[in-house]
């Protein structure tokens, strides 16, 4: 849905440049653009109706203010109305909804859904963010008693998200499971109990039934309808079935950083009228993201999510190694090896440059786009495998690697020796740069820029430089 909106709202806005206001035509041709940008993107029909209505409500004999053309100032009421079908009128001013967990502990939380939606690994995602984010204590269950080895995979993902598993088996009853798993969470003094279930179609009627007993053991504060972005119209026929045995507090969208084209998030929030709280962005257990609206709306149209980017790169960043580096710049030591894998692992953590590439502006991501970012990454890990099969002293002092050394690093790394020179020619590259960088190296590179006459229309340099 973002490309294929962003690609025909751009063209519009280049076609109603040097027009002074929005008239009944101008609009109509937009609108028709953006109505089959939400229909290819598999948005219900009633969901897309009711969009354009509004839209065409707000912006017909709309003036022009400053500087906007009529397209752009069309983009900015598409944005807005964007966010009110997003975030829903009853969040009010905020465009983000946070879990409520304002219950006497444990607050439990139940997991509903199709098959192949993510509920179990959604479930640990949560629980990671949960310790980490609002620094509770937690505990998961599995009441998926007929899929093959659902309990154990949410045993082995809850131990990587560092919360507590309590035990079940598939010859017991969910209603049995969740009764002996809330009483333990009350014993042990849980924050959050997080009750994972099996996934179910809307027309089973007897495990719609199974659920809605669960419900009524548990009585969760909340009960979060987990849905796979990647499903277009059938999402709608599944949230109305589940909206009609629960009363959803809440929507995780998994799996939108696939070929997804969005049209889940906005039709099954119109559906269910729960808001979307939070959004899986990747298949490690970091990738959860708080939903925000402003911000998905912004990624949609284009206008990319700075926010979202600046966050990613912060909470990946080492700040003590940073710190490290700097000091030994400014010292002039040495940049060896182990700081370029450094360099190295410090991308890996900020997600890698995909999804980094995701949060950009349209234009910008657009230029970037030129690079292959799968074969980048693929790149940065080869050259950090070829690291990793030196020696501590080699990559201490790159200068003893000579040519049966490269040829066993290259057969550790298991790629060629040409891969090898590669890597340490770019090594040398940055090497140099860091060391006239280093050591006041800046200031007289700056000051030999002011001195060129001339250059700064006669004045002799920069100000302030002599």
């Amino acid at each position: 849905m973002a490309s294929a909106l962003t690609d025909k709202l751009s063209q519009l806005v280049k076609q109603m440049r040097g027009q002074a206001r929005m008239t009944e035509s101008n609009v109509q041709d937009m609108l028709r653009e953006v109505r089959m940008a939400l229909l290819e993107a598999d948005v219900a029909l009633p969901v897309v109706r009711d969009f354009i209505a509004r839209v065409k409500e707000k912006a017909m004999g709309q003036e022009v203010v400053g500087s906007l053309t009529p397209g752009q100032a069309l983009v900015a009421v598409v944005n807005r109305e964007l966010i009110a079908t997003m975030a829903g009128s009853d969040i009010g001013s905020t465009t983000v909804s946070e879990l409520n967990l304002a219950a006497q502990p444990p607050a439990v939380i139940l997991m509903a859904g199709l098959q192949g939606a993510g509920k179990t690994t959604t479930t640990a995602k949560l629980a990671k963010h949960l310790i980490e984010k609002r620094k509770k204590k937690v505990l998961t269950v599995s009441g998926d008693v007929y899929r093959p080895a659902a309990i154990e995979q949410l045993k082995t993902v809850t131990a990587q998200a560092g919360a507590e598993w309590f035990p079940s088996s598939a010859d017991q009853k969910p209603r049995d499971i969740a009764f002996a798993a809330l009483d333990y969470a009350k014993k042990h003094f849980f924050d959050v109990l997080l009750v994972d279930t099996a996934g179910r179609l809307g027309i089973d009627e007897v495990l719609m039934n199974e659920i809605r007993e669960l419900h009524a053991v548990l009585n969760p504060i909340e009960t979060l309808f987990v849905v796979d972005a990647m499903q277009g119209q059938d999402a709608i026929n599944t949230a109305k079935a589940f909206k009609d045995a629960l009363p959803l507090t809440g929507i995780i969208l998994t799996k939108l950083d696939g070929d997804s084209r969005g049209g889940a998030a906005l039709s099954v929030r119109h559906i269910t009228g729960a808001p979307i709280k939070f959004a899986g962005t990747s298949e490690k257990l970091d990738g959860l993201e708080v939903f925000d609206a402003e911000r998905h709306a912004g990624r949609v149209l284009g206008m990319g999510d700075i926010l979202a980017l600046v966050e990613q790169v912060t909470s990946g960043v080492d700040v003590a190694a940073a710190q490290k580096m700097a000091e030994k710049m400014k010292s002039g030591k040495g940049f060896d090896l182990n700081d370029f894998l450094s360099q190295l692992q410090q991308m890996k953590q900020m997600g890698g440059l995909a999804s980094m590439m995701e949060k950009l502006p349209a234009q910008m991501a657009a230029k970037a786009g030129q690079v292959d970012m799968g074969k980048a990454e693929k790149d940065m890990r080869r050259k950090e495998g070829i690291i990793l099969s030196m020696t501590p002293l080699e990559r201490r002092k790159p200068d003893l690697i000579k040519a049966t050394r490269k040829r066993r690093i290259a057969n550790g790394a298991g790629v060629h020796v040409q891969e090898v020179n590669r890597m340490l020619n770019e090594f040398e590259q940055m090497q140099g740069m860091m060391k006239k960088m280093s050591g006041g190296g800046m200031m007289k590179m700056m000051k030999k820029l002011g001195g060129m006459k001339g250059m700064m229309g006669g004045g002799g340099g920069f100000p302030g430089m002599r």
